[in-house]
């Protein structure tokens, strides 16, 4: 008989015994599925939303708002710019548009052009327009009027700015507290009106620990030992020992390496051998010599310009060399596609000019 894309009929071997085991595994598949959505909370207007949070930040509260539904029609491209307004620039929304009225006045919501038309009921002044089928929410919009209450501050991107300690910030259930950064981490579910789940068992501990700092599950004879070791600094030791092992830089690297986009290979058409595995420990050696951040990028982005750059230094330019690559064949120019980055364009946020001055303008970053 026919069951589905399977035919099943009598006969010897193991494939009828394969096909029964995956309708088994389907139809446990669809029962689950059923499940998860019957116990599912309905997203109704009852679901009470989050909190705003007392201070809204530009960069993880408006600027994702302001990119997903803004930026296309009023962002850093000039062509597709309309109205004669710039979003993506403090100092360009707070001047009149071609309407002559701001979008963004800060600390006066009321009078900004742009919580008009976002809270607009006719169709032909509402803001993002139906036909693009982007809406805020309720939730958004809220954030948005805060936001210019609030001064409509636009920070620097975090790469401009200098980091600073920020305060503690207060919590509710302080008895759960026992670092600092519990303090962030306990506010962030607060706000979302939820709990702490309860402590994992220590073998699950030290599971997860391991797996996140080198890529490998622990042996039993470090299960055994973190277990049995009742030092109130037993957890702490074990962290100091995995970031000691050789086995955390190369499971830190991966991330990097991933989107530094390492291959083996030129990853272009015939996607030839590439002999670039000397980079790849160099940054493997980075992470394991807690290597500073700007250290870490100055020297895969120029370190062979450095003074005096050492063989090291200069291996750490492969980073450049992570791009798709064709080959020179009969007598075509190689080809490399990501060189059209390099041509003169605008990003949004961008406090500069896609020229040449533009660049030399750049502020330097404080570290």
């Amino acid at each position: 008989m026919w069951f589905g894309t399977f035919r099943l009929r009598p006969r010897n071997g193991l494939l009828p015994a394969i096909r029964l085991v995956l309708l088994a595994c389907c139809a446990c598949g669809f029962a689950l599925i059923a499940v998860g959505f019957a116990d599912a909370p309905a997203n109704d207007a009852g679901a009470k939303p989050a909190e705003p949070p007392a201070v809204v930040d530009y960069s993880r509260h408006i600027r994702p708002i302001l990119s997903n539904n803004c930026f296309k029609c009023h962002g850093p491209d000039e062509k597709e710019r309309k109205g004669g307004l710039r979003l993506d620039l403090g100092e360009a929304a707070t001047k009149p548009a071609d309407s002559g009225s701001a979008a963004i006045v800060p600390g006066r919501p009321s009078e900004s052009a742009l919580v008009a038309r976002i809270t607009a009921t006719a169709a032909d002044e509402l803001m993002p327009p139906p036909h693009t089928n982007k809406k805020l929410t309720p939730h958004e919009i809220e954030l948005l009027q805060q936001w210019i209450k609030q001064g409509a501050d636009y920070k620097l991107h975090w790469s401009y700015v200098k980091p600073r300690r920020p305060a503690l910030p207060v919590v509710h259930n302080a008895g759960w507290v026992r670092t600092g950064i519990d303090h962030f981490i306990l506010q962030r579910l607060e706000q979302a009106r939820l709990k702490p789940a309860p402590e994992a068992d220590r073998i699950t501990l030290i599971r997860r620990l391991t797996l996140d700092l080198t890529g490998l599950p622990p042996t039993r004879e470090d299960v055994d030992q973190f277990v049995n070791d009742a030092a109130l600094d037993a957890y702490d030791k074990v962290v100091d020992r995995l970031l000691a092992s050789p086995q955390f830089g190369e499971r830190m690297a991966q991330e990097w390496l991933d989107l530094a986009r390492y291959g083996d290979t030129n990853g272009y058409e015939n996607d030839s051998d590439r002999a670039i595995w000397k980079y790849r420990d160099w940054v493997i050696d980075a992470f394991n010599r807690n290597m500073s951040f700007d250290q870490f990028t100055i020297e895969q982005i120029a370190g062979d310009l450095l003074p005096d750059a050492t063989p090291e230094q200069r291996t750490a330019t492969g980073f450049s060399r992570n791009v798709t690559y064709k080959r020179r064949r009969r007598g075509r120019p190689g080809r490399i596609p990501g060189q059209i980055c390099c041509r003169p364009h605008e990003h949004d946020g961008q406090h500069l000019s896609g020229d040449d001055d533009g660049v030399r303008r750049m502020p330097r970053p404080q570290i």
